[in-house]
């Protein structure tokens, strides 16, 4: 059996190659003569699966290591009878906390307290759910906007769009790209209510760039520059506008989701998944796979205020700096496409807030309910 598999799919030898045998290639790469011959494809969000890419391939799996899956055609796959599987909340973690830190951060260099903000979200799906009990846990004020589960569970909880951008300071897109229909996103937040926005909001792109109308953000951030952008996602990845990347406050290359605890949930699931598909046992666990973090522990003493102890143990895990730098850095150095993709493939190892142990000497005990709302493991010092 031949497997190719994206190189930027981590444990993929460890995870397919019992399978079979494995190739991997740069997602960019994955074109139609290298999957002539596979049985099996494994895929992250950059490669487009369609009947471009799979016609007159023997392909009888594919698999996505990524909550999205709008670069897969299912209905081409389904029609060739092929089966698809994708890795649904594998790196919703990660992206909270990438949006945590991005907020943290922002305040600090704004000089805002984050806990006097209200938030709020847009898609309260595998990701915007966690982002909203964290935040809600930290006593953060937050309102929910999700026509489709509005319309399943009721309106309690939910309130529309234009009324969310009315009443929050800080707007976070969290949405699955839908082209068609009653609940289409593209474009979501589009020119009308960018110019609603009111001075002083943040708005927080983490889920899908063409849920975000960027011609119009840009406008309004050249134009007034009295609003603020956080901008992990882009229309035309990876060639993004580049006037736009320079205006927002934080741009960062579609690493959101990159930890390697997402990334290896991803690859796990999709595992099973083909594992299952041949009738194969599933001998490896998650835990198997998982190094030791980086930095296990740390100690806080007294003298802290919430909001710098959080900012203190997010950096300790990640630092959101880091990755904006780098797409500057490498977008000026390389072109906006080509610096784009090499901070994506050469992203360093990135662990979750959960990997954190935050040791609390008697003068920090304050501090344990906010730190553990927020993801970190909490427990009295030595």
């Amino acid at each position: 059996m031949r497997i190719v598999v994206d190189a930027n799919v981590p444990a993929a030898m460890e995870c397919f190659a019992p399978l079979g045998e494995v190739e991997r290639l740069p997602g960019r790469e994955i074109d139609a003569d290298a999957v002539r011959s596979a049985d099996a494809l494994v895929v992250r969000s950059i490669t487009r699966v369609d009947e471009a890419l799979v016609a007159g391939s023997r392909l009888r799996f594919v698999g996505t290591c990524t909550i999205g899956t709008d670069h897969v055609d299912p209905a081409t796959l389904a029609e060739r009878g092929i089966a698809f599987a994708s890795a649904p909340g594998c790196n919703a973690e990660a992206v909270v906390d990438y949006v945590l830190a991005s907020l943290a951060t922002l305040a600090e260099r704004q000089g805002f307290r984050l806990f006097e903000r209200r938030v709020g979200i847009v898609g309260v799906g595998n990701v915007g759910g966690r982002l909203l009990e964290r935040l809600r846990a930290l006593g953060i004020d937050c309102l929910a906007c999700d026509p489709p589960r509005a319309e399943r569970e009721g309106p309690e909880g939910f309130v529309d769009l234009d009324a969310l951008i009315e009443a929050c300071d800080v707007v976070c897109l969290h949405t699955p790209l839908v082209r068609e229909g009653p609940h289409a996103t593209h474009h979501l937040l589009d020119a009308r209510r960018i110019a609603e926005l009111a001075p002083g909001s943040v708005v927080l792109n983490a889920g899908r760039g063409d849920c975000l109308d960027g011609q119009a953000l840009r406008g309004r951030l050249s134009a007034q520059g009295d609003i603020s952008a956080v901008l992990d996602v882009w229309e035309g990845e990876p060639a993004i506008d580049a006037a736009l990347r320079d205006l927002a406050a934080m741009a960062t290359p579609h690493v959101a989701g990159y930890s390697l605890d997402g990334k290896l949930r991803g690859t796990h699931q999709i595992y099973q998944a083909l594992a299952h598909r041949l009738g194969l046992p599933t001998r490896l666990t998650l835990e198997m796979l998982a190094p030791p973090p980086p930095v296990a522990s740390l100690t806080l003493g007294g003298g802290h205020e919430v909001e710098e102890a959080l900012r203190l143990c997010m950096r300790a895990v990640y630092d959101v700096r880091r990755d904006h730098d780098s797409l500057i850095r490498e977008s000026r150095r390389q072109g906006a496409a080509k610096g784009f993709d090499a901070c994506r493939a050469s992203y360093p190892l990135r662990r979750e807030f959960a990997t954190l142990t935050v040791a609390l000497r008697p003068g920090a005990a304050a501090l344990a309910e906010p730190l553990r709302a927020a993801g970190f493991q909490v427990t009295p010092a030595s």
